[in-house]
């Protein structure tokens, strides 16, 4: 049946600090289920959201490089004002403007108290129905290669597929988009930034494991030793995790 996304994993040396961070920038609430650091709507923990992909904020040993992530969010906004006034807040927040070559664009490119770049976009009627976060952006080198492959790996369908861009959303409309956009660079560092993924009740996560590894994706061996989740990298090398169903 595929899988779906249910969080972005971000890594953090405070995770504590950089979870109520991303609470606070999405409306969310922080929760502790473990040593991680959820961030998902409020109104009490429900993982997997049926709508929302949440925030997983994770402990690791060291601060980003300065190198630019290859994933990123883009929050949406409702109006003009709505944008100004959300990136005031983030700034008072602890964010910080980020240049990542951007030029004049209506959008505002700012990174989180540990460096992780995002994006608060200018009002756009296509992410109106989105929830705060309105895509998970995703560089790469081939935008058709990673929407074929991401499209079978999930339940999502493609909006748009060009050589420089393809965008894709859940075939139920809701929540953010998953957008791949060709730009030059390459990956240089281990993703700071990455989704995780979760198999539907009832299929087999060895099974979606097996699968995605016929379609082009490689087991990743970060010294996570014996865990319920599997690591893997994409065709691109963007790291990714198959979550197991508790």
């Amino acid at each position: 049946m595929g899988l779906r996304p249910v969080q972005v994993n971000i890594k953090a040396l405070d995770s504590s600090a950089v979870g109520r961070f991303w609470a606070e920038a999405l409306g969310w609430t922080a929760y502790r289920p473990g040593v991680t650091t959820y961030v998902g709507p409020a109104g009490g923990l429900i993982w997997p959201h049926p709508t929302a992909v949440g925030v997983d904020v994770v402990p690791v040993p060291a601060l980003k490089s300065p190198t630019k992530n290859r994933v990123h969010l883009d929050l949406a906004t409702t109006s003009a004002a709505h944008q100004a006034e959300l990136v005031a807040r983030l700034r008072s927040l602890g964010a910080k403007p980020a240049q990542v070559g951007q030029g004049t664009v209506p959008w505002t490119v700012l990174a989180d108290p540990e460096g992780n770049e995002f994006c608060v976009l200018e009002p756009r009627e296509a992410y109106r129905d989105t929830g705060p976060v309105a895509r998970v952006v995703v560089d790469c080198a081939d935008p058709r290669a990673m929407a074929r492959f991401w499209g079978e790996a999930m339940d999502w369908v493609p909006h748009e597929v060009s050589d420089e861009r393809a965008v894709l959303r859940s075939a139920e409309g809701s929540g953010p988009f998953l957008v791949f956009l060709r730009t030059p660079d390459v990956k240089t560092v281990p993703d700071r930034v990455h989704l995780d993924l979760l198999p539907y009740p009832g299929d087999d996560k060895a099974a979606e494991v097996t699968r995605l590894r016929a379609l082009g994706a490689t087991d990743l061996d970060l010294g996570q030793g014996d865990v319920p989740w599997t690591c893997l990298t994409d065709p691109e090398g963007h790291e990714f995790c198959v979550l197991a169903l508790s």
